[in-house]
């Protein structure tokens, strides 16, 4: 089943959620180095990325449920589909109260709270990629019709050569 909301031939959801993904986990990996080297920049940076993170989060998860929309009811695609998504809420609703619970701090630095909502949101965050994942590569959701080791180019007007 191909996605309903595409770019040059595209799916825009799986384009976009590369962004928050990486924005987020790099925020805690500034924590971690924060709390290794007790170094104001790293907790100043984890602040930044996280902020940044939810936004690309918030844009990707548009494209997500419009692809979700068109999923048919009453299938495992569609059920996985919800799952990954109310998960990836999760995910931003843990990185917007680390955020918050360092907004009031000097230099953003994150107390426990902070930190242990940071972590669990990485750790959710693995598994909802990973049913995204499943999404794509074992339910075939995004996968143009069309697809094929031979297929051409999605900005080619040709249509894919029969038994490719």
């Amino acid at each position: 089943m191909e996605s309903r909301a595409k770019s040059m031939g595209h799916a825009i959801h799986p384009i976009l959620i590369v962004f928050p993904l990486g924005l987020l986990a790099t925020s805690v990996i500034f924590d971690i180095l924060y709390l290794i080297t007790d170094r104001t920049g790293f907790q100043v940076s984890a602040a930044y990325t996280i902020a940044a993170g939810i936004i690309g989060g918030l844009v990707a998860a548009v494209f997500g449920l419009i692809d979700w929309r068109a999923i048919p009811a009453g299938t495992r695609a569609k059920r996985v589909g919800a799952t990954h998504g109310l998960g990836n809420v999760v995910v931003l609703v843990l990185f917007a109260v680390s955020w918050l619970l360092r907004r009031g701090a000097d230099n953003w630095e994150p107390n426990a709270g902070a930190l242990v909502c940071s972590f669990a949101g990485i750790v959710l965050a693995g598994f909802t990629g990973w049913l995204g994942g499943e999404l794509v590569e074992r339910l075939g959701m995004s996968v143009s019709d069309e697809a094929g080791v031979n297929a051409p180019s999605s900005l080619s007007r040709r249509p894919r050569a029969r038994g490719a």
